[in-house]
């Protein structure tokens, strides 16, 4: 079945201007104020939440472009609400509240009854999650990434086939969730340790990979493969149907966890007292910023991903640059999130953002694009 055809009949209907679609939009979010940590949560549980500030933010975006939006939590009541608000698109920014494959869930359902939603797929959600089964795939398709393998049990650290320094995290969580200056580890009894908090807190096999000492980077991007000129804004991408922003450089090394980008500094405001410096563009050679964003492409194409993402890298001691992980649904926080800062150093605004996401997934349905003679 074609993806346009995912959609119910009836919804379509709605759409009475096909060069000027006012949609029912349901943007679909986890929240952190509705999170509630169980008594064997980590300490970080709950984090990869969103605000109802950022909320607010996609809202207006999506209403300044002529829409009405209603938010439905991502939780036990999201079907009912789906099918008693019958939207023409559905905004998913979810994470999932449980489960390995949490953030195919809001997707899985999106088809199941039959409704367009944007970002990558259910198949695409639930690997780019796992980063163990993510660096697998990038592996097999020849692209860079540390060596590396995934503890389910503790007789697993006894074949390890790379030495010390190493880098232990979960192997199924975002936002840098379990990621503290203890990741890095230089002896079996840390490792061992390490491990177990893993197990124990997180409730999830342990990565575990060789530590990549160089400067750290993230590329994100809109678009899809495929020739522009339908899209609003052609000229913004290029002719490969893809627009990357400016790369982002992650320094650590002011942050409070040197050396390591964990949970407890990504919470810190821009420009706050121990928050890590975000620069964008990153001072990079030219050859460098080429090699990033190849690989960010073949990298996404590897998983099929959707609309938007951000690839994260860093470079091995040589200088090499090595892919860490990818997030098929970036946050979208204005001034805060990765993403957000890179379209803002290229003066892209946060409502074009927003809409060029929702248009992006449009296209895949078939659905009506406004044209727009300027980007910015």
């Amino acid at each position: 079945m074609a993806e346009a055809d995912y959609y119910n009949k009836d919804t379509r209907s709605r759409n009475s201007n096909p060069a000027n679609p006012s949609w029912r939009i349901a943007l679909i979010a986890n929240l952190k104020a509705d999170f509630i940590p169980g008594e064997n949560d980590p300490p970080d549980a709950g984090s990869e939440f969103d605000s109802s500030k950022t909320i607010q933010a996609i809202s207006e975006a999506l209403l300044a472009d002529g829409h009405q939006v209603e938010f439905l939590s991502a939780d036990s009541s999201l079907p009912a609400a789906l099918v008693s608000y019958q939207p023409d698109f559905c905004f998913n920014i979810a994470e999932g509240l449980q489960g390995d494959g949490r953030e195919a869930q809001v997707p899985a359902l999106c088809e199941l009854l039959g409704f367009p939603y944007t970002a990558s797929k259910v198949v695409s959600s639930a690997i780019g999650l796992d980063k163990a089964h993510t660096k697998r795939i990038w592996k097999d398709a020849g692209l860079p990434t540390a060596k590396f393998i995934e503890a389910r049990h503790l007789q697993d650290l006894d074949h390890i086939p790379f030495d010390y320094p190493m880098f232990v995290k979960p192997a199924r969580e975002g936002s840098g969730m379990g990621i503290t200056l203890g990741s890095i580890i230089w002896d079996k009894g840390e490792l061992i340790n390490r491990t177990n908090i893993i197990h124990d807190n997180y409730r999830q096999p342990a990565l575990i990979e060789e530590f990549l000492p160089g400067r750290e980077f993230t590329v994100g991007f809109i678009g899809n493969p495929g020739p522009p000129n339908i899209r609003r804004f052609p000229d913004l991408y290029s002719s490969d149907g893809y627009h990357f922003f400016p790369i982002l450089e992650i320094d650590s090394g002011i942050s409070l966890s040197p050396a390591v980008y964990g949970q407890q500094a990504k919470s810190l405001a821009v420009g706050t007292q121990g928050a890590p410096g975000y620069l964008c563009p990153a001072d990079i050679p030219h050859q460098l910023s080429r090699q990033l964003i190849n690989l960010t492409k073949q990298a996404a194409q590897s998983l099929d991903v959707c609309d938007v993402a951000r690839v994260d890298f860093r470079l091995d001691k040589e200088g090499e640059p090595r892919l860490m992980e990818i997030n098929t649904l970036p946050g979208l926080s204005p001034g805060y999130s990765d993403l957000c800062i890179q379209a803002s150093a290229e003066g892209l605004s946060y409502q074009t953002l927003i809409t060029e996401i929702l248009y992006l997934a449009a296209e895949r349905y078939n659905l009506p694009i406004p044209i727009m003679d300027v980007a910015k």
